[in-house]
């Protein structure tokens, strides 16, 4: 089953006087890139968090940012304040009075203006009691994660399903008319061989290998199989339960290979002309393929 790697998750829960909440958001990333972003107090978590994500996302560029409430009316912050601060500004005052007779009129207001005089310090928190929680948190935002994931995911599979459907049409189509190639090219020379040497007669012999040089050359069978091979490997991709991306794009690439071959060995205009259809359903894939995780 083929999972997006476009996606968006969120949730909240309680313990406590403390309400957490989570949201997570993916988007495509050819390997795994996973940035988190915690209150400073959660710092200590981090990297099991990231554990935890890592475990149940395979490939794509993952967001999460995690914020945390006091319900209960406790501060989440001590104030302190920065007496060694507050001393240096009252020996500048007092050097003021004293150098330039300043009239020295200080209150506490006054420092309270004054950048850094209060420090504002996240309460500590004991990691290992808060660990269950944010647990629960990232699990349940990875839950719902999944199911956007496995929606666009089924999205994209029914878009994969038809463009092989007429792949599988584009190919049928060409193999009927490859047996037309070798009449068509004989006939092409046999005119052209008239209009060069008039009532001159034909070398019958020379013509058939002409003919037989040309059947050799454009022989469509072995791309053809491998086509087929390939398109039945895609279908068996889609119904595994595993990360897919990497494997379906090589198989786009393969798949394109042996299109273009085709091409240039069937230069007939209306095999022409499916292969560049062939070409254009390719390309929709691979653009959708950059986005599977």
């Amino acid at each position: 089953m083929l999972k997006s790697m476009t996606a968006y998750g969120k949730s909240e829960c309680q313990t406590g006087d403390r309400i957490f909440s989570a949201e997570i958001k993916s988007i495509n990333n050819r390997y795994k890139d996973i940035i988190i972003r915690l209150p400073k107090n959660f710092q200590a978590v981090e990297r099991e968090l990231k554990s935890i994500i890592s475990s149940r996302i395979r490939r794509g560029r993952i967001e999460v940012s995690i914020q945390s409430e006091n319900i209960g009316g406790e501060a989440s912050y001590n104030l302190e304040l920065n007496i060694p601060l507050v001393r240096s500004y009252i020996k500048i005052l007092n050097q003021m009075e004293e150098e330039f007779g300043v009239e020295k009129k200080v209150q506490a207001e006054t420092f309270l203006r004054m950048s850094d005089v209060i420090l504002f310090r996240p309460v500590e928190l004991n990691s290992e009691e808060l660990m269950p929680t944010l647990e629960k948190l990232m699990n349940m935002s990875l839950d719902s994660l999944e199911i956007m994931k496995l929606k666009e995911g089924e999205a994209v599979e029914a878009d994969f399903r038809n463009r092989l459907g007429l792949l599988e049409e584009y190919v049928n189509d060409v193999e009927k008319r490859a047996p037309d190639l070798i009449e068509e090219h004989r006939n092409r020379l046999q005119i052209s061989i008239k209009k060069m040497l008039g009532d001159v007669s034909i070398d019958e012999n020379r013509l058939a290998q002409e003919v037989a040089f040309f059947a050799e050359r454009s022989d469509i069978t072995e791309e053809v199989v491998r086509i087929r091979s390939h398109l039945k490997q895609f279908y068996e991709y889609l119904s595994l339960d595993d990360a897919l991306g990497r494997r379906l794009e090589f198989l786009i690439q393969e798949l394109n290979r042996e299109v273009n071959t085709l091409g240039t060995k069937a230069s007939e205009p209306s095999i022409t002309n499916i292969v560049v259809e062939m070409k254009a359903e390719l390309e929709k894939m691979r653009e959708q393929v950059q986005n599977v995780e």
